[in-house]
């Protein structure tokens, strides 16, 4: 008991100096990423420029980087979401406790080892002498590292979140009112539509009803940052992760609904032809067309340069000839956005160009009616919904009015300037599945009791749901602060990727710790546990698999 009473003092007096002790503690980690990639860089550079070969070569030491980057950039957006809700009078002891937490543990997992997957961590003696580690020995430092992650505050936090269990989100998020007007608009919404609903279409892989998408639709979710001019309600890339986040949070499925509308758009307004806008713009804001993306072939994976897709031009037409696959919702998709190569002697990026192909809506019985065009679905652990497909396309035509822009050869530009949008909106999804994770383990741990007593009680227990809670916020404010920057016109794409990145594993280990808390019934299909994990699972993989992330983290780091 004297031992307990030490560590609340201990964790009392940290309390008293945050976040005075997390702003000190936030330079020598930026001293630390600045001399490592420093170091790299001049390991892995030939004749002044960084050599292909040789980053491929330390690619694990180049993606260590890439996760000391992001945890960095973590830690400074946690810190700039402190300063905000202490200067608005909101900083209170459940966002003291999560703040606290993640800086102890983010900064002992920089000290001694990040984990990149399960079997792969990311450590410091790989990219940084040591000699110049040092730096992280700073009395600020070293007082988060011994008592920032402590006992006392995790039980402490899961004290606090136990007395607000009904709460969908644990701390102030430190949005402003109109985005958490909307944050309340579809949580009340997945909480009625959604959830009830949710783990019986995963468990029969049904596609979520029309009733849904239309519901959806009224609410401009299809729409949502689609210029008012076109028919969409023009709102922020922040009210974008919002709505996908709790929308995720009910089911990810209906979180990804307007993915493809949100990828479409982004498209035809970057790269559309004035005359593409008008047309297409308004029918998707309005859910009158649902996109699909297909972009991805059977041997290509993310290497979207080597895509053998053909689109032949024929008189008024381009006839396409080809294989995709992964193609979500393609079934009842009424456009596609194709990627095909129309420069037949070229073999990388250059001869690629994006397509706007019109495609009649299938049924169950004949997915895909159209002449040219063939296909099967690809049965999945999770992510059900909508459903997946490979796709074959045997002179499929589509007139050349619909080649985006009107200009061959920029397909693979249009697709790169929608990245930071479909990563920040990937990262969204990844925070929803991780709060629903939350949830179920909160709400079983609560419920459920081992010799006596609530599961809760066991310090393992509430530890691992401590954990969940710091690093959803984590996630979050790392998100928010993408998005921001995509609003403000900045240049994000970094941002963007390391949100991604971060959010995928933060929504794979609370679902794993999750159904852990769970134990045998966690591996029931009846639970909706075993769903969350399935779903979690896709997160590290679509949108750019995590090493394809931290890959491009790594080379726009080391420039």
């Amino acid at each position: 008991m004297a031992h307990d009473g030490r560590d609340k003092a201990m964790n009392d007096a940290l309390l008293a100096e945050l976040p005075v002790l997390t702003a000190a503690a936030l330079g020598p980690v930026e001293t630390v990423l600045e001399s490592a990639t420093a170091a790299l860089r001049e390991r892995l550079s030939e004749d002044g420029r960084i050599s292909g070969a040789r980053l491929e070569a330390h690619q694990a030491a180049a993606h260590a980087l890439s996760w000391l980057a992001t945890y960095v950039e973590a830690l400074r957006q946690m810190q700039a979401w402190a300063e905000r809700l202490q200067e608005a009078g909101k900083f209170g002891e459940m966002e003291q406790l999560i703040l606290q937490i993640a800086f102890g543990e983010y900064l002992a997992q920089i000290a001694g080892g990040i984990p990149m997957s399960q079997g792969e961590v990311a450590r410091l003696h790989d990219i940084l002498p040591d000699d110049r580690r040092e730096v992280l020995s700073t009395p600020a430092i070293l007082s988060l590292l011994r008592h920032g992650n402590s006992q006392a505050a995790r039980s402490r936090l899961v004290a606090l979140m136990r007395e607000g269990a009904g709460h969908a989100t644990f701390g102030a998020t430190g949005l402003d009112d109109e985005l958490e007007m909307i944050r309340e608009q579809f949580r009340r919404y997945a909480e009625e539509r959604v959830i009830p609903d949710a783990h019986g279409w995963h468990l029969r892989d049904e596609l979520i009803p029309m009733e849904i998408i239309e519901e959806l639709a009224g609410m401009g979710v299809f729409g949502l940052t689609i210029p008012e001019e076109f028919g969409g309600l023009g709102l922020s890339k922040a009210s974008m992760v919002v709505v996908s986040e709790e929308l995720s949070r009910g089911y990810i499925g209906v979180g990804s609904l307007g993915t493809r509308s949100e990828i479409a758009a982004e498209l035809i307004l970057t790269g559309g032809t004035e005359a593409q806008k008008a047309h297409w713009l308004p029918k998707i804001a309005s859910a009158e067309v649902l996109p699909t993306a297909v972009f991805t072939e059977p041997n290509t994976g993310s290497d979207l340069g080597s895509l053998r897709t053909r689109a032949v031009r024929e008189g008024e037409d381009y006839v396409i000839t080809g294989s995709k696959t992964w193609i979500t919702h393609a079934a009842r998709a009424n456009v596609m956005t194709l990627l095909a190569r129309t420069d037949p002697d070229s073999t990388d990026w250059r001869g690629l160009s994006m397509f706007l192909a019109e495609k009649t809506p299938g049924t169950e019985e004949n997915p895909f009616p159209d002449e040219g065009i063939t296909g099967g679905e690809i049965e999945v652990l999770g992510y059900r919904g909508m459903k997946e497909y490979e796709l074959a396309f045997d002179g499929l035509r589509v007139p050349a009015a619909n080649l985006l822009g009107g200009e061959e050869g920029q397909g693979f530009k249009q697709l790169m300037q929608t990245f930071e949008s479909a990563r920040i909106q990937t990262a969204a999804r990844a925070i929803g599945v991780a709060q629903s994770a939350l949830e179920e383990g909160l709400r079983y741990a609560l419920e459920r009791r081992q010799f006596g007593k609530a599961l809760i009680e066991f310090p393992r227990v509430s530890g691992k749901l401590a954990m969940m809670a710091a690093e959803i916020m984590v996630a979050r404010q790392l998100t928010y602060h993408s998005a921001w920057a995509k609003d403000h016109g900045r240049r994000c794409d970094l941002e963007a990727g390391m949100a991604k990145l971060l959010g995928a594993r933060v929504a794979w280990a609370a679902a794993d710790n999750a159904l852990q808390i769970h134990g045998g019934n966690g591996f029931a299909l009846e639970y909706r546990i075993s769903r969350i994990l399935c779903d979690a699972r896709i997160l590290n993989i679509f949108e750019g698999a995590a090493e394809i992330q931290a890959q491009v983290i790594a080379r726009r780091l080391l420039g």
